[in-house]
């Protein structure tokens, strides 16, 4: 029997963000960057391969160490960061890598005989001369094709004084939004001048982009002839597209993807948002939009997560929901045991927001928390300070001949409301917790739930203090 597939794809240990995915053979493999558990910063591990068979996108495989950052001969040390990859099938049959490095100008590249790993490196995007790329030389996008191959790239902020701080390093490269150049087909001599094909903020009024002008995160697919230019803009909790009849452009803004706040739609937001990557594939009929989620309260200990998408017959793409079922292609059996960490919708006594890159946090906010085992297959992550009114949301879930629901909690005492398809709804179920306990415990509620497709929501009202949640059962 299929095991579920649940957000996030990978094991609860893992912090894969950045993902793009990418179909080699009978396998779906994901390339990201490595945020650390309880991280300080971005992308502080090695990079990691992971791939599941296209007939089980619950089945994930750990392909082991694919890359390491001192691998690059000019981070020996390993002290630089390597920010997000991404890869492709070059003409020779080879495997290739493309990634950038915290403090340095240039796109690197590994290379390896297998979509799995290991790779090793194989030198800097550069000119015949030795010259390198106009602009910052920052998230990779790679298209290879029979006529050509296409290299992606760029980053574009405000330059108002509180973004030049944010991004202090990053500021003698600002861009005017992202850059396309030819490269030739030994993968890494560029052979164009680059070409800007998404407008960022300073060069975005009056175009297509004004709205959602180019940040960062570029990411290209060719889909039925036309041409996807997937990135993140400058709200940053968002994926958006532009379309083109060709990979170099001219390309056109087409809409929002996915919101990891799911800002846009209906009203208000719906979980605590951050920055935004990822990219699109199909398998077996079926579009996916992969992007990450921020644990731990803060920016970093990133997740990724996918969703299913829909393309249009104009090629557009409708803005899809983010959900604890995305790679299932349809909702999760209820008669089940799920970890509390597959929730989607998230707030605590305040309505969900941005969260800030560094401290002061709002102590108020409910977060995803991990136990700090040496051995990381052993660490629990769970949902954490769940104070009086916050609550959390997990869609979808198939529901038939329920009558009972089992939380697992620790900390105040207090009640828990279950509630179905609106957390306003009336309760469902009504959960209580009778001791203050700092272990775990386990604590039942009969439940009235009619048959059929329900998203499930768990509203908290501690007796003083807050609930901390593992998982729960319907049965």
């Amino acid at each position: 029997m299929k095991k579920p597939a649940v957000n996030p794809y990978l094991p609860s240990w893992e912090f894969v963000p950045d993902g793009e995915p990418h179909v080699f053979g009978d396998r779906l493999y994901v390339y990201g960057s490595h945020d650390r558990s309880h991280g300080t910063t971005y992308c502080e591990e090695d990079y990691v391969g992971w791939s599941a068979p296209l007939d089980d996108l619950g089945d994930w495989k750990y392909e082991g160490v694919i890359y390491r950052k001192n691998q690059d001969r000019e981070n020996p040390d390993g002290k630089k960061l390597m920010f997000a990859p991404d890869a492709a099938q070059g003409p020779d049959g080879r495997y290739y890598l493309y990634y950038g490095l915290s403090d340095v100008e240039y796109i690197g590249v590994a290379v390896s005989s297998s979509p799995a790993g290991p790779f090793e490196y194989y030198g800097r995007v550069a000119y015949e001369d030795g010259s390198g790329l106009e602009g910052l030389a920052f998230d990779p996008g790679i298209l290879a094709e029979e006529d050509g191959i296409y290299l992606y790239y760029g980053f574009s902020h405000k330059a108002d004084d509180k973004t030049k701080r944010q991004f202090e390093v990053m500021n003698k490269k600002i861009m005017p939004g992202a850059y396309m150049v030819k490269l030739d087909r030994d993968m890494k001599t560029a052979v164009s001048k680059p070409v800007l094909i998404a407008n960022g903020y300073s060069s975005a009024k009056g175009t297509s982009f004004e709205e959602h002008p180019f940040f960062e995160a570029s990411s290209i697919r060719r889909i039925d002839g036309k041409y996807y230019f997937v990135y993140s803009s400058l709200q940053g909790h968002e994926l958006c597209y532009a379309v083109s009849d060709s990979p170099e452009g001219p390309f056109v803004y087409g809409g929002v993807i996915v919101s990891n706040g799911d800002i846009g739609l209906g009203e208000g937001q719906r979980a605590y948002d951050a920055n935004n990557h990822g990219g699109i594939v199909e398998v077996k009929g079926q579009y996916y939009i992969f992007y990450h989620r921020h644990t731990h309260g803060t920016h970093f200990s990133r997740q990724g997560c996918a969703e299913t998408i829909r393309i249009m017959e104009d090629g557009s793409i409708p803005q899809t929901e983010i959900t604890s079922c995305g790679l299932n292609r349809g909702p999760l059996p209820a008669k089940a045991q799920y970890p509390a960490y597959i929730i989607c919708n998230l707030h605590g006594p305040k309505p969900a927001c941005h969260i800030p890159s560094k401290p002061p946090y709002d102590e108020t906010v409910p977060y995803l928390w991990e136990t700090e085992e040496e051995d990381r297959e052993q660490r629990i992550l769970y949902l954490k300070n769940l104070q009086k009114n916050a609550a959390c949301g997990v869609k979808y879930l198939e529901f038939s001949g329920v009558s009972e629901i089992k939380v697992t909690v620790k900390g105040a005492s207090g009640r828990i409301h279950v509630c179905l398809d609106d957390e306003k709804n009336s309760p469902s179920a009504v959960i209580h917790v009778g001791n203050t306990s700092e272990e775990w415990q386990s604590c039942t509620a009969p439940a009235v739930i009619s048959d059929g497709i329900h998203a499930v929501y768990f509203w908290f009202e501690p007796d003083t203090g807050s609930m901390d949640m593992l998982d729960f059962r319907f049965s």
